[in-house]
């Protein structure tokens, strides 16, 4: 295992401090379906200290801070916890909030929200379909709910970016959305969430993703690609991340760990060093890109 000697902006990390803040799926019982299973270990505080420990090795000089599924009658406290966060420490750089975009409030919270100077954008998890075929239309929370895109179209007025968390046999129709507001750039979360690794699996994943990235103000973050039951290895993750390099373009792909979710899979090390292990014949320049220069500029990071 070699760890690449790159900058690295962490383009999608977390953190939390359970004894403070109310987070129900990691307070609660019993547990939620989780993707990944039994995600008991998560329930334990996660601050800067601890991912400082996990970077061990790591040129990390930035990252990006994504929403936690706070408790939702308190969107805007999250925001200010991790301002008073980046106060005290280094970490983290920038962040996106949480607004409940098919909600009455939404246009308040993303006000409140665009006044913070570390918020770049929002991730609100649109309802999605449980599975390939079929998908009903206008359901409450989905991506094709009127009250929900009349929440994301406010997003342009803040010139704030979408963190995009769907799977993947949802990308057609956020290509959809993304026509109809093209000003509103978008992020696609965890590499549009692949489940297996199975040929079937991977090509619809592909055709999905082919159609989404046709538009030019889309990005990705390559992260999330663990698997129930099996650790993050190099073998099982290698396609998926020059697929997808292959179909966004080296301009329009980051590098991010999901840490500590991600822990449940792997080490920083362990997704660090196979993101490298995966590019490493694409050549420093493109790599450079990928661990930190365009997270920079899609976050739009501080000098």
């Amino acid at each position: 295992m070699t760890l690449p000697d790159l900058p690295i902006i962490d383009a999608h990390q977390h953190f939390w401090d359970l004894e403070a803040n109310y987070l129900p799926w990691l307070r609660d019982e019993p547990p939620i379906a989780f993707r990944y299973g039994d995600y008991r270990a998560l329930k334990r505080n996660y601050l800067p200290a601890d991912y400082r420990r996990d970077a061990a090795g790591l040129n990390l000089v930035g990252s990006v801070f994504v929403e936690t599924e706070w408790d939702r009658r308190d969107p805007v406290g999250e925001t200010r916890w991790v301002h008073e966060l980046a106060r005290q420490s280094r970490f983290p750089s920038v962040m996106i909030a949480h607004a409940a975009l098919h909600q009455e409030d939404a246009a308040d919270i993303l006000t409140q929200h665009a006044g913070f100077p570390l918020v770049r954008g929002i991730r609100h998890k649109p309802r999605p379909a449980p599975a390939p075929g079929p998908i009903e239309t206008g359901l409450a929370g989905s991506i094709t709910d009127p009250a929900w895109r009349k929440g994301y179209a406010l997003l342009e007025k803040h010139g704030l970016s979408f963190d995009l968390q769907i799977p993947w046999w949802h990308l057609p129709e956020a290509a959809r959305l993304n026509a109809e507001f093209p000003r509103i750039a978008i992020i696609l979360n965890h590499t549009g969430l692949p489940r297996d690794r199975k040929p079937a699996e991977l090509n619809g994943w592909r055709e999905a993703m082919t159609i989404f990235a046709a538009a030019p103000n889309v990005a990705v973050k390559i992260s999330g690609l663990g698997e129930p039951e099996q650790p993050w290895t190099l073998e099982r993750n290698r396609t998926v991340i020059l697929d997808t390099i292959n179909i966004f373009g080296e301009d329009r792909c980051m590098f991010a760990s999901n840490f500590p979710v991600d822990s449940l899979v792997g080490s920083l090390a362990t997704i660090y060093s196979g993101f490298a292990a995966a590019t490493k014949t694409l050549g420093s320049a493109v790599q450079a890109k990928l661990f930190a220069g365009n997270a920079r500029r899609i976050y739009r990071l501080p000098a």
